[in-house]
């Protein structure tokens, strides 16, 4: 493998998980002030759902970023993207889905392709 192919994936990881965290950040920040208000989409409970999305947003993409474990990170991604687009937004105009397609994508070409040489699961 050429070495603007690892320099790819080491973009693709820092940048869709950096903009993931912009996401995750702000309700990470509302778990920790005890704030659980939060959709249950899949019937699994408000907070379980959202410790999970917290879960998913916050942490998964740090580990993504750094290339730790990445493949097995971008799952939990994947799930939340899924079910923020095929059920939160099932119904809505593909406009208002886009994003969280848009994640669900680069998350499963992140998986699919692996972190890289410039990560922590390479060194």
């Amino acid at each position: 493998m050429t070495s603007t192919y690892h320099i790819g994936l080491l973009f693709l990881r820092v940048a869709f998980s950096g903009m993931m965290l912009t996401h995750g950040i702000p309700k990470l920040m509302k778990l920790v002030q005890g704030n659980m208000e939060f959709g249950d989409p899949i019937g699994i409970g408000s907070v379980p759902s959202f410790i999970l999305t917290v879960i998913a947003e916050a942490i998964c993409p740090l580990l993504i970023i750094i290339g730790y474990r990445t493949r097995f990170a971008s799952v939990p991604v994947i799930i939340t993207m899924a079910v923020a687009a095929f059920i939160v937004h099932g119904a809505d105009p593909l406009g208002t889905k886009e994003k969280a397609l848009l994640y669900l994508f680069g998350f499963v070409a992140v998986a699919l392709l692996g972190p890289g040489k410039h990560s922590v699961d390479r060194k």
